[in-house]
Order: structure tokens, then sequence, then C-alpha cells
């Protein structure tokens, strides 16, 4: 296991990825010893389930779910993981809001982590829930 990384580390690296600058999505803070960390992403044109709706797309929900799963984890072990496996939960629709996201370690293992993400709207209600498989570097 390596050192654990900060949040600064974790913006830089979410800024220097194209796809997830394109989801513009915040570290808001990140908890290495209870291994939880909260991000949020803003609605834009793009990310509308249909054109001026103001409901972001179930597509867009899930790319945030694995992103903050496995950044949760990379927190943890200082290194970019594999998504193995991982499943959204859609429970309501998210309009006209942010997204906040909440990742959660569940088991941090020699070959294989596991991240649990809940997703709410700026009102705090729960619109979705994922939980995801990643390869823990060796």
């Amino acid at each position: 296991m390596t050192t654990p990384m900060s949040m600064e580390a974790m913006q830089e690296r979410l800024d220097k990825s194209p796809f997830n600058s394109f989801l513009g999505l915040k570290v808001v803070s990140a908890d290495h010893e209870k291994q939880v960390i909260a991000m949020e992403m803003a609605l834009r044109p793009e990310f509308e389930r249909t054109a001026d709706s103001g409901q972001f797309h179930g597509g867009i929900i899930s790319a945030a779910i694995d992103a903050v799963g496995q950044y949760v984890a990379m927190m943890m072990v200082g290194k970019p993981l594999a998504t193995i496996n991982f499943r959204t939960d859609y429970l309501r629709p998210a309009i006209n809001t942010r997204l906040h996201a909440t990742g959660r370690v569940c088991r941090l293992g020699k070959t294989i982590c596991v991240s649990d993400v809940e997703i709410h709207d700026d009102a705090g209600k729960l619109v979705a829930i994922g939980r995801a498989n990643y390869a823990t570097p060796a």
C-alpha cells in the first residue's frame, strides 16, 4: 500500500483526465481515516436527458458513481485503479440541481476494493446509489 492521496492531488488528477474534466467533478472533502470522499458536479446542457429538460441523463450519473467510487479507493492506495464491475440503482430524477456524491470504501483488499456511492440532489434527496469493484494495484 502506498501513501494516501490528498484532496489537491485527487483534484489535479481529475482535472488532467479529459473525461473526468468534462464531467467537472470537484472534490469537496476527503477523510482518510473514515475512507470517505465527497464530490459535486454541476448540471450542464450536455448532461441533460433531453434538451432543456434540466434532468440529468442516467449515463452521467453512472459515470459520476464510477469516478467517485474509484477516487475514494484511489485516495487510500495512492494509485489509479481499474473498474472491474459496477452497478447503479436510480431512485428519482435529478432535475435542475447539482449532484452531491459521497463515496465510501467498503473493503480494501489485496486484489479488489469495493466502494459504495450515494448521489443526492441539492435538497438532500437520494437520487441514485451504486457499488463498484476495482482492481487494487500490486
